[in-house]
């Protein structure tokens, strides 16, 4: 350091690559019609409806998802629950953030943002899934939603009217 005022180098470097060995966050971004208040409602407030349980769920398609107060759970038709994630970061109708932990624990927990914009006649409901490295096992955890957030949100689109739900794009 030449002065007080002086700036060490960055840690990560200064050209917003991801480090050596992070992963890259999953990104993915679907249209559906309405105003972003319809969107985050029917994504908040009826999950129920269009998520899919049987396939991305703990106790199959008789269960229930939910968001209640700060948590996001699941509770199966005979009463037991799974606790899904912790909302800590609550924007309506713009966007929440919460840990994500469907299956697991809290202590291997990833990072969940979703953020709702207009775009033309509808809304684009963007969903960023990052902090691999906080899950049991990072590599695979992120591959397996490379794979399911597409299908997830294609559902979703479908429940809120979009005419091609299969039009999610990720990364």
């Amino acid at each position: 350091m030449n002065s007080l005022f002086s700036h060490g180098a960055e840690p990560f470097g200064s050209d917003d690559q991801a480090p050596a060995g992070l992963l890259e966050p999953v990104v993915n971004t679907v249209v559906v019609p309405g105003s972003v208040a319809h969107a985050f409602t029917g994504f908040t407030d009826h999950t129920h409806l269009w998520w899919p349980l049987e396939s991305f769920g703990i106790y199959g398609a008789g269960s229930y998802v939910e968001f209640e107060e700060n948590l996001i759970l699941e509770t199966a038709d005979d009463g037991r629950t799974s606790t899904w994630g912790t909302l800590d970061d609550w924007q309506p109708p713009l966007s929440f953030h919460a840990t994500w932990h469907p299956g697991s624990t809290a202590l291997w927990s990833t990072e969940l943002l979703v953020a709702f914009r207009a775009v033309g006649e509808g809304t684009e409901v963007r969903v960023f899934h990052d902090g691999w490295e906080g899950a049991e096992n990072p590599g695979a955890e992120r591959q397996r939603y490379v794979e399911a957030w597409p299908d997830i949100l294609a559902r979703y689109a479908r429940f809120m009217g979009a005419p091609d739900a299969g039009g999610s794009e990720g990364r």
